[in-house]
C-alpha cells in the first residue's frame, strides 16, 4: 500500500518533533549527552541582549537548558548596527579571547543571529523575534518560543559532528530530523528544504551543481529565472535556504584571519570588517563566495545588508581571498518545514488560519490560555476573563483582558494589561513600559508597513499618514523632526504615567486617523511627548518583559487551575496544570490572593488541593506555612460559613426568665440507614442532602437525657455524668470559650450561647444576666449506658436535648426546624463540624426522610415514612443492632472523607450521589412493605460506605458478619462504622436470640453481641 508525500510529511515530522524532544529532555538530564559546548545569541544592542539574558537566566534557574552548555548573548559592539556579517566576527572575536586559543573553533557551537529591529513585526522589536511566541505547548507544560523551537530542534546534532558551528537566523523556524543531516563536509554545508518555487521565490534558493554542492546561490529570483537556471525539479521544487549553515573549523578559522592577528584580534582589522558602513552580511557576503560558479565582478554587484560603498568593496576583496578557495555543500532535507515569522499580517494569518495545518505538531489557537476551548480567535499567554467580547481572528499574546473589554475582529493585543475598553477591527495594540516607569501604547495597522514612507503616501491604521497631518495641519518636522519619513520614526504615541492613559492616547489616534477627532483634541495630542515606533523600542524597560509574562503565566496557570476545581475535577489531576515546574512561592501567593476572593466552596477547593500539593512535595510556603495551615483553613472557611449562617438563629433576649424550676429531657439515638454522609457540609451546602433515618430506645429507655436546675446561687454549674465531670463558670468569659472541643463542657457553654442565655458580646456580667433570669443554673448532660463511638448519633442528639432542655427552662416554645438550627450553630461553634441527620434522628421520632436544597443555610424538611401495620412488626423482628466492642480511633476521619469529597476525589463523589438514590429507594421500600428490599438495599449502602471511606469496615467487622452471614439478609454500620455498633436484617425465622448465640460462641466473652432496640 503507497502513502502520499502529502499524508506522510505530517507523520514523519510529528514524530521526529517527539524524536527531538526527547534528545533534549535527555541533555537536561544527562551530563555524559553530547550538548553544544556553547549557544551565543546576537542582539543588536544592550537593551535587546539584556532582555535576552533575562530570558536565558529564567530557563537555567528552572532546569530548562542543558546545564554543561555555555549561554552568551552578545549585542553589536557600541549598539552600532554591523550587519549579520560583522555580529558573526564578533562571536569569533569573542570565542578566541574567552579560550584564548583558536582551538575553540574544533568546539559544538550554535550561533543565533538575532539582532534585528522587527520593523515587519513591531512587537517584538523588543524581546526580539527569537523569543516570539510560537502557538505550542511545550510538553513540560510550557508555552513555547522560537528560542525554545531551537533549542530542542537543534538538541540532536551535537552527537552528529565533530566540531565547528552551526548558524540559524533566528525569526525562522526549521522543522526537520537531525538524523538527515550529513555532516560530512569541508568548508561549509547549507541545510536546505525543498519548497515550492513559488515560495523559493521570495526567499534565497541554492542552485546545486548536480554533485550536492552549491553552483550558485540565487536571491529572490523569479520563477522563471530560477526555472532558466535549472533550480526547479521535476516536481516543481527548489532547494530553499533555511538560513541555517554549518561552518568548520577551518573555514572559521579563515573568517577569523580577516579581523585577526595570528591568534588574537586585531583592532584595526576587526573596525575595518564590523562597522555601520560596510554592515557586512553574513549570507551575502560570507555565502555568496562559497557558491562554485560565483565571480569577484557578481559578487561586488550583490546587494549588501546596508548600503554600497567603497569600505564595502574593499572588505569584499579580502572575503573572497580568504573564502573562495572553500566550498558549500548543500544538505537537502525532506520531508522538512520553514516557517518565517515575516510580516504582522502573516503572523496573524499564522496563528489564526495557518496554524490548523500544523495540528500534526500539536500547534493550536490557544496556548497557555484560560480559555483553551475558544476556537474565534487565537491566544498565547494571556489571562481572560469571562464576558469578554473578543472578535473573530483576533490574536492575543502577553494580555490581562477584562470582562468590560470589546475587541473589533482581526485585531493584535500585545502587553496589554486592560479593565475596560473599547478596540476597534484590524489594529494592533502593543503596551509597552519604558525605562522611567512610564507607558507608551503602540498602535498601527495591521496591513500598515512601518518601513512607508509620508512621500509613498503610506497607511496608518484607517487612513493615510500623510492625509492625517494634513487635514489637522500637523507639519512633517512636528512627527519626525531631522528623521527621514519613515513611520518607524514617526513621533506618534504619546508618553503616559499610566497604560490605562496610553491605552486611551491610542484610542485618539484611531480617531486622528479617521479625521474625526476635533481640532482640539489633535492639538493636545501635538503638545503631549511622544515616541515613535523605533524610538520607543529604544526605551523600553526590558526588565520588566520577563517578569510580566511569567507573572501572566502563573495568573493564566492558576486561573485555569480553579476553574478546574470548580467544575470539579480532582484537585490530583487539576494540579497537573502546572505542570513538572508545580507551585512555587509566586504561584502560591496568587492562589491564596484568588482563594480570598472567591465563593466558599471554591476557596476550600484552592485551599485543599494546595494543602495535598504541599504535603506530597514536602513543601512550605511563606517561611513556614506547611500543608496542615493550609488544610485548616479550608475547614475553618467551612465551619466559619456554617456558623456566620446559623449565628441568625442565636436570640438574644434579654425578657427571659427561668419558668420551670426543673426540667428533665429524655431523647433516643438514632440508626442512620440511607444518605449518610450526605447532610454534611460541603456536601449538602453544593447538592442537597437526602437522609434516611430512624430513632430506637436502647434496652428499654431513651438513653440521651439532660437535666436543667435552678440554682440559689448566681452561677452556672455543669456536670457530664458519662465520664463524672463536674464544672462552676461565675464569669461570662468562662463560658464563651466554647471552641475547644476536648473541653469537658464545651457543648453545655454552647448549649447556653446558641439559646441566647449568654450573649456572644457585651459587657453585661454573669451575675447581671442570672439575675434577670431569676437564678443560678444546673446543666447536666449523661449517656445512658451508650459506649462511646457507638455510632448513634449521641453527641448531636445530647445537643438537641440540651437545647430543648433550656427552651422548656425558660418556658419557651420552639419548633423542631428552629431546634435543628441552633444544633447546627453549636456543632460549629464547638469546632465539632458534621451535618444534621443526627439531631434531627433524635429530636424527631419515627423513620424520618430528610431532605435539603443546595445553599449554605440549609433548610431541613423531614417527612415521617409511614410503614403498613405488618411491616412494621416484621421490622421490629428482624431488625438488630450488634456491638462491635470496639470504638474507632480515627479522630480525623471527618476531615478524611469530606476532604475526599472537596478534592473531587471520584471514588467519594460518586459514593455520595448513590447513596442519596439509595435513600430514596429505601424509603419506597418501607412505604411498600418490602423488608426484604430494604435488606438489599442495606448491602448496596454497605459497598458505597466502604468506597467512601475504607475505614468502615475492618477485621473485627468482616469477622462478625462472615461468621453469621447464614443467619442475616442484610448488614450496615452504625454512623461512620469503622466500630461501635453494626446493624443488620435477620433472615425471615431467625430470632435475635438465635444470632446472639452463634456471636457469642464466636467471640465468647469479646463484647460481641446483640443489643435490645426498640423503633419509637
Amino acid at each position: 500500500m503507497s502513502i502520499s508525500y502529502s499524508k506522510m510529511k505530517p507523520l514523519f515530522l510529528q514524530q521526529s518533533y517527539m524524536d527531538a524532544w526527547e534528545d533534549y529532555r535527555r541533555a537536561l538530564r544527562k551530563r555524559s549527552f553530547p550538548c553544544w559546548d556553547y549557544v551565543i545569541l546576537t542582539a543588536s544592542n544592550e537593551d535587546q541582549a539584556a532582555a535576552y539574558r533575562k530570558e536565558i537566566e529564567y530557563r537555567q534557574q528552572n532546569t530548562l537548558l542543558p546545564g554543561k552548555t555555555k549561554y552568551v548573548v552578545l549585542p553589536d559592539p557600541d549598539g552600532k548596527r554591523v550587519g549579520s556579517g560583522g555580529a558573526t566576527l564578533n562571536v569569533l572575536r569573542y570565542l578566541v579571547e574567552a579560550e584564548e586559543s583558536r582551538d575553540v573553533f574544533q568546539k559544538k557551537l550554535l550561533v543565533i543571529h538575532s539582532g534585528g529591529d522587527s520593523k515587519r513585526v513591531p512587537q517584538y522589536s523588543v524581546c526580539g523575534k527569537l523569543f516570539s511566541p510560537v502557538p505550542r505547548e511545550l510538553p513540560n507544560g510550557r508555552a513555547s518560543t522560537l528560542f525554545d523551537e531551537f533549542m530542542a530542534a537543534t538538541a540532536g546534532i551535537p552527537a552528529r559532528m565533530q566540531g565547528g558551528m552551526l548558524v540559524m537566523s533566528g525569526d525562522v523556524l526549521l522543522l526537520f530530523n537531525a538524523l538527515q543531516i550529513d555532516l560530512q563536509y569541508r568548508g561549509a554545508a547549507a541545510i536546505s528544504i525543498k519548497e515550492p518555487v513559488s515560495t523559493g521565490k521570495e526567499h534565497g534558493v541554492f542552485l546545486n551543481d548536480g554533485y550536492g554542492m552549491v553552483k550558485r546561490f540565487l536571491h529572490k529570483q523569479s520563477e522563471e529565472q530560477l526555472q532558466k537556471l535549472g533550480a526547479v525539479n521535476e516536481q516543481g521544487m527548489v532547494d530553499l535556504d533555511t538560513g541555517a549553515v554549518m561552518l568548520d573549523a577551518g573555514l572559521l578559522g579563515a573568517l577569523f584571519s580577516l579581523i585577526a592577528a595570528g591568534d588574537r584580534t586585531d583592532p584595526v582589522k576587526f573596525d575595518r570588517f564590523v562597522n555601520e558602513r560596510a554592515r557586512i552580511s553574513f549570507y551575502g557576503d560570507f555565502l555568496y563566495p562559497l557558491a562554485k560558479d560565483s565571480t569577484l565582478e557578481e559578487y561586488y554587484r550583490e546587494a549588501p545588508e546596508g548600503n554600497f560603498c567603497e569600505e564595502l568593496k574593499d572588505c569584499r576583496t579580502k572575503i573572497w581571498e580568504a573564502l573562495h578557495g572553500f566550498g558549500m555543500k548543500v544538505i537537502c532535507l525532506s520531508p522538512a518545514e520553514f516557517i518565517h515569522f515575516g510580516t504582522t499580517r502573516e503572523l496573524l494569518d499564522l496563528v489564526t488560519e495557518d496554524v490548523e495545518n500544523y495540528e500534526y505538531l500539536h500547534w493550536k489557537k490557544q496556548v497557555c490560555t484560560n480559555r483553551p476551548e475558544e476556537r474565534r480567535y487565537a491566544a498565547h499567554n494571556s489571562l481572560i476573563a469571562k464576558g469578554t467580547d473578543i472578535g473573530e481572528g483576533c490574536y492575543l499574546e502577553d494580555c490581562d483582558i477584562g470582562s468590560g473589554v470589546s475587541v473589533g475582529e482581526g485585531s493584535i493585543l500585545s502587553g496589554l494589561c486592560l479593565k475596560e475598553g473599547q478596540i476597534p477591527p484590524q489594529v494592533t495594540v502593543h503596551a509597552l513600559r519604558l525605562k522611567d516607569g512610564r507607558y507608551t501604547v503602540r498602535i498601527y495597522g495591521v496591513e500598515d508597513n512601518p518601513k512607508g514612507t509620508l512621500e509613498q503616501d503610506t497607511d496608518f491604521l484607517y487612513g493615510k499618514l500623510g492625509d492625517m497631518l494634513s487635514y489637522y495641519g500637523i507639519s512633517p518636522e512636528e512627527v519626525w523632526g531631522e528623521r527621514e519619513h519613515y513611520l518607524w520614526f514617526a513621533k506618534l504615541y504619546p508618553v503616559c504615567g499610566s497604560m490605562e492613559e496610553a491605552f486611551q492616547e491610542a484610542m485618539l489616534l484611531v480617531k486622528l486617523s479617521e479625521k474625526k477627532a476635533p481640532s482640539p483634541a489633535a492639538a493636545r495630542w501635538l503638545s503631549l511627548e511622544r515616541c515613535s515606533l523605533y524610538e520607543s523600542f529604544a526605551r523600553a524597560d526590558v526588565k520588566a518583559i520577563l517578569p510580566w509574562k511569567t507573572r501572566l503565566e502563573d495568573l493564566v496557570l492558576s486561573a485555569c487551575f480553579a476553574e478546574k476545581l470548580e467544575k470539579g475535577v480532582p484537585c490530583d489531576q487539576a494540579l497537573q496544570v502546572f505542570g513538572q515546574v508545580g507551585i512555587d512561592q509566586k504561584k502560591f501567593d496568587i492562589l491564596m490572593e484568588k482563594a480570598n476572593g472567591s465563593t466558599l466552596l471554591l476557596k476550600m477547593r484552592i485551599y485543599y488541593a494546595l494543602s495535598r500539593y504541599m504535603r506530597e512535595k514536602n513543601v512550605v510556603f511563606a517561611g513556614d506555612t506547611g500543608y496542615d495551615v493550609l488544610e485548616r483553613l479550608c475547614f475553618d472557611s467551612l465551619g466559619k460559613a456554617v456558623y456566620d449562617n446559623s449565628r441568625k438563629y442565636i436570640q438574644d433576649n434579654k425578657n427571659y426568665q427561668i419558668k420551670n424550676e426543673h426540667v428533665l429531657v429524655r431523647l433516643p439515638v438514632r440508626v442512620n440507614w440511607g444518605g449518610g454522609w450526605t447532610d454534611t457540609p460541603p456536601y449538602c451546602n453544593e447538592n442537597g442532602g437526602v437522609v434516611l433515618n430512624a430513632a430506637l430506645k436502647l434496652n428499654g429507655i431513651l438513653p440521651i437525657q439532660v437535666e436543667v436546675r435552678k440554682l440559689d446561687r448566681l452561677r452556672v454549674e455543669f456536670a457530664s455524668e458519662d465520664i463524672g465531670a463536674e464544672g462552676v463558670c461565675e464569669t461570662i468569659e468562662e463560658i464563651r470559650n466554647c471552641h475547644d472541643p476536648f473541653d469537658f463542657f464545651a457543648l453545655h457553654k454552647a448549649a447556653l450561647i446558641s439559646c441566647g442565655i449568654v450573649p456572644l458580646a457585651g459587657t453585661e456580667t454573669l451575675q447581671e444576666i442570672l439575675r434577670r433570669l431569676g437564678g443560678g443554673i444546673y446543666l447536666s448532660t449523661r449517656v445512658v449506658g451508650v459506649p462511646k463511638g457507638s455510632g448513634l448519633g449521641t453527641s448531636s442528639i445530647l445537643s438537641g436535648a440540651c437545647v430543648k432542655a433550656l427552651h422548656e427552662f425558660l418556658g419557651l416554645s420552639c419548633s423542631d426546624g428552629a431546634l435543628y438550627d441552633i444544633v447546627l450553630c453549636m456543632e460549629q461553634m464547638m469546632s465539632t463540624g458534621g451535618g444534621w441527620q443526627d439531631q434531627v434522628g433524635g429530636l424527631t421520632n419515627g423513620i424520618k426522610y430528610i431532605t435539603t436544597r443546595s445553599g449554605i443555610d440549609q433548610k431541613i424538611q423531614v417527612e415521617q415514612v409511614t410503614l403498613p401495620e405488618e411491616a412494621k412488626r416484621e421490622l421490629q423482628e428482624r431488625f438488630v443492632l450488634i456491638y462491635t466492642g470496639q470504638r474507632r480511633l480515627a479522630r480525623n476521619l471527618l476531615r478524611e472523607v469530606v476532604g475526599n469529597y472537596i478534592g473531587g476525589r471520584k471514588e467519594s463523589v460518586d459514593a455520595l450521589d448513590a447513596m442519596k438514590v439509595t435513600a430514596v429507594r429505601m424509603r419506597w421500600a418501607l412505604e411498600e412493605g418490602n423488608i426484604d428490599a430494604l435488606a438489599e438495599l442495606f448491602n448496596r449502602h454497605w459497598e458505597l460506605s466502604k468506597q467512601l471511606d475504607m475505614g468502615a469496615t475492618n477485621t473485627c467487622i468482616d469477622q462478625i458478619f462472615l461468621s453469621c452471614a447464614d443467619l442475616i439478609d442484610g448488614r450496615f454500620i452504625a454512623g461512620a462504622g469503622g466500630g461501635g455498633f453494626l446493624q443488620a436484617i435477620l433472615k425471615k425465622g431467625v430470632t435475635k436470640k438465635q444470632l446472639s448465640v452463634r456471636l457469642h460462641e464466636v467471640f465468647q466473652d469479646n463484647g460481641v453481641d446483640v443489643w435490645d432496640s426498640e423503633f419509637v
